[in-house]
């Protein structure tokens, strides 16, 4: 008797690959169904009992099935590029749940009862060729689905990027002001979209990529605020359209890798990742090794050892570099020599093992692998221990940051000579933690970490030779208040990095050690949530650029103080979003959001206030938006004081809601602002 089909024999047609995690664990109940129901005892007599239950859950199925091409169907009129596809795709899996519905379908059946068991003649193959024929159906129609969600994120990135566009070309604060309040809308709208699709990809090393393009756009977005200023307010200084266009190009550059990613589409077959690591490479070489004794017959000597070969050529980057000591580098050489005699042994072994089938060659064989393995241990820890070591000396040297608060200096007072001799130095520490960087990343460990090496060596590259044209713009103009504000900005920025690279060290340390995994993941929402609040208080701070503070009191007091507020200045603080920082837990965020809605309140009470200098009409309008606010902020300490297990998801999300009305309400009081000033 044949086999019982499981759930290999129900895999869909090959070319639908499931990329997420949401179309996976929407297939997951139908496949469990499906198997439940082709999996019942191959007996041909069988209990009414046991036929009953195999009608409902046939007929359960079909309903199942029901309802999602309802859904499916609702999808496809809203996207008429996709609604042949769906609805092909629909009426496929409505006839399939149909004919499982019927071919489990007893009631019809004439049988006699004989000892309490009754025949049946159900078509076990058409139910599994039925069943195959959903799956694939309703895949198709995930996938279509999952395409709206694609297409959504690509038609938000073209909104930033024509928004951008315009930015670009600017020529006055007011109109820079107006772009950049729609350009932080669209850029919140584009966070969280790219944010779902990041917690929702299943491969690892997508989800690394996009993390890194994400962090890009995070931080390119505050820097964008005061190089732009700075532009305006130096038009002609060749340094600051330099500093300017460099924010620009990188989160074009950024934009352009998550559309990539959601498409799964990299042009020309490049990768981020240049080529592949020392460890990986290691990795893959004791692998070959350890199942020589199964393919014995089939060892290529010539490939085992330009295998190694290979691996010995990376260390090169160890070796040459000029940051490694005199003292690693002899012991790298060591080690790899080492390593390149006991894989000569080895292959010398296995071909007299080829010849002589003996007890004593199997044992000398055994030896020989366990050399090999035990020399690249060796080697993978010498290089591991060269690396971290070279980055956490580099990381404690630049802790106080005295480059940094010379290039400050010399922009302030104006000395051009001192600018150049501390540009020149910071282009070293530069050079020398890219440098670290690339190291590291043959010693990571895990493809989401390699990304990560990569992404902290362009971002070291790119800041560096951004604090100096900040730099210099500020030599240039050395009582600039504004230029003065774009380079602490982007040295905040190089801090940050800095930190984000002590970070990295210890996760690969945790993963050489065999520890990753013992923290608790961050909460799944701070990476989007984050990204928002940095947003908000960028829009809004940009609002408030001109807005005449001697002259509107209350209202501006209470505008500026969300954004100075200590649920501001803790949220924007990266170590909070790796469980560090002063917010230790969630019950510090609700308190800080607690604090934050009582702030709203005020804000919504002194705008009411403002609203009686205006004329009618702007009045009905500002006080449209206001009343928006507060039953926001009194949602959101409802949330704050009635804990549930999605506390902090409900009290997050009602803070976003917060942040769009919030923004909205500042841009209307900066238009209404100059009718009555």
């Amino acid at each position: 008797m044949a086999a019982s089909p499981g759930p290999a024999d129900l895999a869909v047609e090959p070319g639908l690959e499931i990329r997420t995690r949401s179309v996976e664990q929407t297939l997951l109940p139908l496949v469990s169904q499906i198997t439940t129901l082709i999996n019942h005892k191959d007996s041909t007599k069988k209990s009414d009992k046991t036929l009953q239950a195999i009608q409902r859950v046939g007929q359960a199925v079909n309903l199942a099935v029901g309802r999602f091409v309802k859904v499916g169907e609702a999808i496809a009129n809203e996207n008429w590029d996709l609604k042949g596809e769906i609805n092909t795709a629909c009426i496929e899996a409505k006839q399939a749940g149909e004919t499982i519905a019927a071919l489990t379908d007893v009631s019809g059946l004439n049988h006699l009862e004989t000892d309490g068991q009754i025949t049946i003649f159900t078509d076990k193959t058409g139910v599994v060729k039925a069943a195959r024929l959903l799956l694939s159906s309703v895949t198709k129609v995930l996938l279509l689905a999952d395409r709206v969600v694609i297409k959504q994120i690509i038609t938000s990135r073209n909104k930033v990027l024509a928004t951008m566009e315009r930015l670009e070309k600017v020529n006055s604060f007011q109109e820079f002001v107006q772009i950049f309040s729609q350009f932080g809308n669209e850029m919140v709208e584009f966070a969280h979209l790219t944010g779902d699709r990041q917690n929702d990809l299943k491969n690892e090393k997508e989800k690394a990529k996009m993390v890194a393009a994400r962090a890009v756009l995070e931080k390119c977005t505050m820097t964008l605020l005061t190089a732009s200023k700075t532009c305006l307010r130096h038009p002609n200084c060749e340094s600051a359209h330099k500093n300017k266009g460099g924010v620009f190009d990188r989160m074009k550059v950024a934009l352009e890798k998550v559309i990539e990613i959601v498409t799964d589409c990299t042009p020309n077959g490049d990768s981020d990742v240049s080529s592949v690591s020392i460890f990986t490479a290691i990795k893959e070489l004791k692998r070959n090794i350890e199942t020589l004794p199964e393919n014995l017959y089939f060892l290529s000597k010539e490939n085992l050892l330009a295998t190694l070969e290979s691996v010995l050529e990376r260390t090169e980057d160890f070796t040459y570099s000029a940051y490694t000591s005199h003292e690693h580098r002899e012991r790298i050489l060591e080690l790899s020599t080492q390593a390149r005699m006991a894989l000569q042994q080895l292959t010398s072994v296995c071909i007299q093992a080829q010849s002589k089938k003996t007890k004593s060659i199997g044992e000398e064989l055994e030896l020989s692998m366990l050399k090999v393995s035990h020399s690249l241990s060796e080697l993978r820890k010498q290089l591991h221990s060269t690396a971290t070591q070279l980055a956490a000396d580099l990381l404690k040297h630049q802790a106080d940051h005295v480059i940094l608060k010379a290039l400050k200096r010399t922009g302030v007072e104006g000395d051009l000579e001192g600018l150049a001799e501390y540009a020149c130095k910071l282009s070293e520490q530069k050079e020398q933690l890219v440098e670290t960087c690339r190291l590291l990343r043959h010693v990571s460990g895990t493809e989401p970490l390699e990304i990560a090496c990569v992404h902290a060596e362009e971002t070291l590259q790119v800041t560096g030779q951004q604090i100096i044209s900040a730099a210099e713009t500020l030599a240039l103009h050395p009582s600039s208040k504004i230029a003065k504000e774009n380079l602490d900005v982007f040295c905040e920025a190089w801090e940050s990095q800095l930190s984000d690279m002590s970070t990295l060290l210890r996760e690969i340390n945790d993963v050489f050690d065999g520890r990753r995994g013992e923290r608790p993941p961050p909460h799944i929402l701070k990476d989007d949530y984050r990204f928002t609040i940095k947003l908000f208080a960028s829009s809004a701070a940009v609002i408030l650029l001109r807005v005449p503070s001697l002259r509107v009191g209350e209202v501006i007091s209470y505008v500026e103080y969300p954004l100075s507020s200590s649920l501001f200045y803790h949220l924007n603080n990266s170590f909070y979003f790796r469980g560090e920082g002063p917010l230790k837990n969630s019950r510090d965020l609700i308190h800080q959001l607690e604090v934050f809605a009582a702030e709203g309140l005020k804000l919504a009470s002194n705008v009411q206030t403002f609203s009686k200098q205006l004329k009618d009409d702007d009045k009905l309008l500002l006080l449209l938006e206001t009343d928006k606010l507060t039953p926001l902020c009194h949602q959101l300490q409802t949330a704050a004081k009635a804990p549930s297990h999605n506390q902090v998801d409900r009290c997050l999300t009602n803070t976003r809601s917060m942040m769009a009305i919030l923004i909205r309400l500042l841009s209307l009081c900066y238009k209404l602002l100059h009718k009555v000033t």
